[in-house]
């Protein structure tokens, strides 16, 4: 049987979508497609538009970015007709979503940049809100999703972009179908798998079409599912999990009065999942108010903002249970507050003149991680208070009977605060959808550091049962010392950041001073930092740590000396950070502290601080990606095992491969118990990284993969043909990633490869002339345009501009020959890394210009400076000058990058900056062309 030709699976599918009731229509070009999108809006509005009126549409709709335009769709437009009426113009019916017009055709041509014909194309009311890309049986489906990020550039803001109205891509090679938001900055990690509501995976093409790609399906889908960010200005569509469990809380409380929880594991999106079924709870008629509940204030505070980012004032912040009450009070339909101030709102006598007017009306509650403060005389209260309200709670670790603590009330699970289970979504789910990383897990005992030296790190936690030997200086110290003998290698050279949790505050006390003092010995030169709760929580920070051994009496007797000892010590340390950084906190006012924890929060994400030390803060409700490796030197279990291992897990681009957990104590047990309790019994394997020993075999294999198709590196070169180039690519593309797992374990060394590291750099090379190969001749149409290289598995994180600076100030007082065989190091170097390839010119014209020029070692850095702005400002007045750009205002798109590093709505500044007024045709082809510019130029001077 041949191999299915992509022509026929294209047309196979838009005979399946017609069958589904699409219309089948012939679009070939911009022109037929103006032409549809009249006759479409004219049917849906029930009304003709004359040749003006609609050239008014076409100019509505004709505004702003994808995110703007995505706006617009869902507004109705003024439109005064020539008669001199009004009109209100619907381009999507969202309240019912069946009640739109279905189109479906293909070939599409838009000449842009370039001209690129698309494959099939589903048009909603005449304007294409679904664009699907496919690629032949047996092709990457990667392959698909680089090539829409091309369209992006040379084409979908063509003419009137009526193609940046897209709303969701779906590629697919008939085996393997995924869907995804217009966004042009995401990854293909951020592309999903459709599934059925046990999430078993729709990827056949023919079911998922049936699935999802069904008219009111579909519709429904960018009608209530696609949410639009607002810091972000970004579209975000839902998972098919979230989605099941949003449509499940909707329909009970439209068809019922009881309760219910979501089961969906850490790191799989609950905040997006509640976000949206708050939003259309909020719209229902019935509903009074929508209440989201949290148990902490730094979580208040997360949540209202992570709400806003969403849908901008969408909730409004409560600072205090006055606040909270007047919310209630007024038409707030949407409400974020913790369970402290609504206990408050509920119990004291003062808010009751406010409160008790509203407990008959109808409320539903969200409760976010509904475990630990939901389990007391707190629930109890608000449950009773209102009378006509509706409970459901999102968790990630559900407390069930093994992992129930007793209280007064005996032992109380999930389902016996919240009922039913609503819907599951586990973490093997998410591991197998690529959704969160799995977990490599070493447990540091006896330990021989085959690294750098033949010493021994003698920690021995096996043995270790008693408060004496865990808490010992020496125990201490080697754990200290372990941590910076090896966080660069599991954080990739501090591409991420960690984490380090002890057992109690004044173990952390002595951890910081250890590390403190190590840094001033030279020893390492990480950024740490450190927080904890005093005062009145100070009880609560060590009621959940197993390692308190004292009694609850003893443990508040020495809490009344401990608490001044820990306030004070936090503060000289809070001093450390406000000289690192430059801020100025304080525990001495209470916002000021509150401040210190979302300035510690934003910096971990930054990647501004190395290593934080915690005791409980941090382990729960914190999502930063750029954190990768938790330290453990605490006992932990269930479901608090779970919740800390997973804030390593997040998915972050190619190089963050897993979240790393170093154990200092004997936690193996404890995993196993929590991963068989949280997923099932044979979790094991699919949650944790397989051995070291597993992952070398898994290279030598690859290894022998890659010398079939080019035995030696200089066989790169005799490659025949694009096909075979590609064969190169995937092949050893696959070794780096084996490779950049390996990288990440304390015994990895080269040496017990086959391939040694030398050889393993040439044929780098050879990779990286590929890409530069397919990269730069855009021009022509090629399989290799489309293939992700993922060059982040091979950027030399320690090797940056500042290295090769060293490297010339270290030959600065040599010979001629040591300093061209430096030179010649530094060529090497600068042809190994993507970065700094786009720095190649520029720095080997300092090296010709400066190596011989006499300049001492300490004078490099300076010269180098001088030289490197020089060239800037040369380069910005070289471009602008060229396309005939406002200084000014590159300037400023310049700096909002430095600032933040990224620029929102670059087309639009990019458009502004233009001198000469120039056709829509010609403007968008110099846009598109500047942007190229503009981005060069960032790699080349701001991108280390």
């Amino acid at each position: 049987m041949k191999r299915q030709s992509e022509q026929a699976l294209e047309n196979n599918l838009v005979q399946q979508l017609i069958d589904l009731k699409y219309e089948g229509v012939t679009i070939p070009d911009e022109a037929a497609l103006l032409a549809n999108l009249k006759s479409q809006l004219e049917k849906h509005n029930k009304q003709q538009f004359s040749e003006k009126e609609f050239k008014k549409i076409v100019n509505h709709l004709n505004k702003g970015n994808v995110f703007e335009k995505a706006k617009i769709l869902r507004d109705k437009m003024h439109l005064l007709k020539d008669n001199g009426t009004s009109s209100y113009i619907e381009f999507l019916n969202q309240e019912h979503w069946c009640q739109n017009q279905f189109q479906v055709t293909q070939q599409v041509t838009i000449e842009g940049t370039y001209k690129n014909r698309y494959d099939v194309t589903l048009l909603i009311n005449g304007l294409p809100l679904v664009q699907i890309e496919l690629k032949r049986r047996g092709l990457e489906l990667k392959e698909a999703f680089k090539q829409i990020n091309r369209y992006h550039r040379h084409s979908y803001g063509a003419s009137n972009a009526l193609f940046n109205y897209i709303q969701i891509f779906v590629i697919s090679n008939g085996v393997n179908t995924k869907y995804f938001a217009n966004n042009k900055h995401q990854s293909f990690k951020q592309t999903f798998y459709w599934s059925d509501s046990n999430n078993k995976k729709i990827t056949n093409l023919s079911e998922f079409t049936n699935e999802f790609l069904e008219p009111c399906h579909i519709s429904k889908m960018i009608c209530k599912y696609i949410v639009l960010a607002e810091a972000t200005k970004i579209l975000m569509v839902l998972r098919p999990y979230q989605y099941y469990a949003t449509e499940r809380i909707i329909e009970r409380v439209k068809n019922s009065n009881k309760n219910g929880y979501i089961w969906h594991t850490t790191g799989s999106g609950k905040t997006l999942t509640s976000f949206k079924s708050s939003q259309i709870l909020m719209q229902l008629p019935e509903v009074h108010k929508v209440v989201f509940v949290v148990d902490r204030k730094d979580l208040d505070f997360q949540t209202t903002k992570e709400f806003n980012s969403f849908s901008e004032g969408s909730v409004d912040g409560t600072d205090n249970t006055r606040a909270l009450v007047k919310q209630f009070k007024d038409d707030t339909k949407l409400i974020v507050t913790t369970i402290q101030k609504l206990n408050n709102a509920v119990s004291s006598s003062r808010y009751a003149s406010v409160m008790e007017p509203l407990q008959d009306k109808k409320m539903v509650f969200i409760f976010d991680e509904c475990h630990r403060s939901q389990f007391g005389d707190t629930h109890d209260r608000i449950t009773k208070y209102f009378h006509n309200r509706q409970l459901f709670g999102f968790t990630g670790t559900p407390i069930f009977v093994d992992n129930a603590s007793k209280n007064d009330k005996g032992k109380r699970t999930t389902k016996d605060l919240f009922g039913d289970c609503l819907h599951k979504y586990v973490i093997t789910d998410a591991i197998k959808d690529d959704n969160v990383l799995k977990f490599s897990i070493e447990y540091v005992g006896r330990y021989k550091e085959k690294i750098n030296s033949n010493s021994y790190v003698d920690i021995d936690v096996e043995a270790i049962d008693t408060k004496e030997l865990l808490e010992s200086d020496t125990r201490l110290e080697k754990i200290a010392e372990y941590i910076v003998n090896h966080h660069d290698r599991k954080t990739h050279s501090r591409s991420f950041t960690g984490l380090f949790c002890t057992s109690r505050k004044e173990i952390l006390i002595k951890y910081y001073a250890i590390f403190k003092r190590l840094k001033q010995e030279g020893k390492h030169n990480l950024k740490i930092a450190t927080i904890f709760s005093y005062g009145v929580n100070e009880e609560d920070e060590n009621a959940n740590d197993e390692d308190v051994f004292t009694t609850s009496q003893a443990a508040e007797t020495e809490l009344t000396y401990e608490t001044k000892h820990s306030r004070d010590k936090l503060e000289e340390f809070i001093g450390d950070y406000n000289k690192e950084f430059g801020t100025n906190f304080t525990t001495k006012d209470s916002q000021s502290y509150y401040n210190y924890f979302n300035d510690i929060a934003k910096r971990v994400k930054s990647r501004e601080i190395d290593i934080l030390l915690v005791v409980n803060m941090f382990l729960t409700g914190f999502d930063s990606k750029a954190l990768n490796t938790l330290y453990v030197d605490k006992n932990l279990r269930y479901h608090g095992l779970i919740q800390a291992y997973s804030r390593t897990n997040r998915i972050l681009g190619d190089k963050k491969s897993q979240g790393n957990i170093v154990c200092f104590r004997n936690l193996k047990k404890a995993t196993d118990e929590a991963i068989a309790l949280f997923s099932n019994k044979e979790a094991k394997e699919v949650i944790i990284m397989q051995p070291y020993e597993d992952y070398i075999k898994q290279f030598q294999e690859k290894y022998k993969e890659l010398i079939k198709i080019v035995p030696t590196v200089d066989a790169v070169d005799e490659l025949q043909d694009e096909n075979e180039t590609l064969e190169f690519v995937k092949s050893f593309r696959s070794l780096m990633r084996v490779l950049n797992v390996l990288k990440t374990f304390s015994d990895f060394s080269h040496d017990d490869l086959d391939l040694t590291e030398q050889e393993f750099e040439d044929y780098k090379s050879k990779y990286l002339d590929v890409y530069e190969g397919a990269k730069t001749d855009k021009e022509k149409v090629s399989i290799l345009n489309d293939v992700d290289f993922e060059l982040e598995l091979i950027q030399k994180d320690e090797i940056n501009v500042a290295y090769i600076l060293q490297l010339l100030a270290l030959s600065a007082d040599k010979d001629k020959d040591a300093q061209h065989k430096t030179k010649n190091q530094i060529v090497d170097i600068i042809a190994s890394d993507p970065q700094l390839r786009s720095k190649k010119e520029l720095i080997e014209q300092f090296i010709e210009e400066n190596i011989a020029s006499g300049f001492t070692a300490e004078e490099i850095p300076d010269k180098f400076e001088e030289f490197w702005s020089k060239a800037q400002q040369e380069k910005l007045a070289q471009l602008c000058d060229e396309e005939k750009l406002d200084k000014l205002q590159v300037q400023a798109i310049i700096e909002e990058y430095i600032f933040s590093n990224q620029i929102i709505d670059l087309r639009d500044k990019v458009s502004k900056s233009l001198l000469e007024k120039q056709k829509l045709f010609v403007r968008r082809k110099t846009i598109s062309r500047v942007i190229e510019k503009i981005e060069n130029y960032l790699t080349t001077f701001l991108d280390n």
